[in-house]
């Protein structure tokens, strides 16, 4: 669980504003990856902070509003899926990141990245694995995230009822990898990550020839 001396670690003369970041959807099949930054107060992380993974969405909800009402600033941005084709996942992952924090204000004299890697940022930045998981700043980050990127798939549900999104967020499930198989990738789709398409055809093909077949 992220505790206070994790980041209190970092700060010093040189170092007064730090700020965390972290992104939201890395492994589905369709939207966007959505990142957060986030610069809490010296000594304050809201009751409950923990790695967004790890909560309920309701507890993550309550989460993003004390996080919005309490951070010093913030910010939330995205890769959309054309820049994930064209860039790959991790690339337009960090360039979620960068632009986040580039919303942030102040800006922060340090960054803690999770992950292990930090390059291509405009500002001092050190990456921490599993930094969700220990640092306040990171984990806030991880559920602006993670919140701001389940919301906008139930926009994604709405838009395009017959894929599910509502419910799987756009990881590759066995109902999305179907739906897709069935009518084809929507707009909001990547298409780099939709190889499963040839690979598992005939396992596909079954699959929705059952799903097909009348009742005995």
């Amino acid at each position: 669980m992220p505790t206070l001396a994790f980041d209190a670690q970092f700060r010093g003369d040189s170092v007064r504003i730090l700020a965390g970041t972290d992104e939201a959807g890395r492994g589905p099949l369709a939207g966007p990856v959505v990142a957060a930054a986030c610069i809490l107060p010296e000594g304050w992380m809201p009751e409950g902070l923990d790695d967004s993974k790890k909560l309920s969405e309701k507890k993550r909800e309550a989460l993003f509003s004390l996080i919005t009402e309490g951070a010093v600033s913030y910010g939330v941005a995205s890769a959309s899926a054309e820049e994930i084709d064209r860039y790959n996942i991790l690339e337009a992952s960090l360039l979620a990141m960068r632009r986040a924090v580039a919303a942030l204000s102040p800006q922060p004299q340090l960054l803690l990245v999770d992950g292990s890697i930090s390059r291509g940022f405009s500002l001092p930045a050190r990456a921490v694995v599993s930094g969700d998981a220990l640092s306040p700043s990171v984990a806030a980050a991880s559920i602006l995230a993670k919140v701001t990127r389940d919301r906008l798939c139930l926009e994604m549900d709405a838009q395009y009822p017959l894929y599910g999104f509502a419910r799987h967020k756009g990881y590759p499930t066995a109902e999305h990898k179907l739906a897709v198989f069935e009518y084809g990738p929507c707009p909001w789709h990547r298409r780099s990550f939709l190889g499963f398409l040839e690979k598992d055809h005939d396992k596909l093909a079954a699959a929705l020839a059952a799903r097909r077949a009348p009742s005995p």
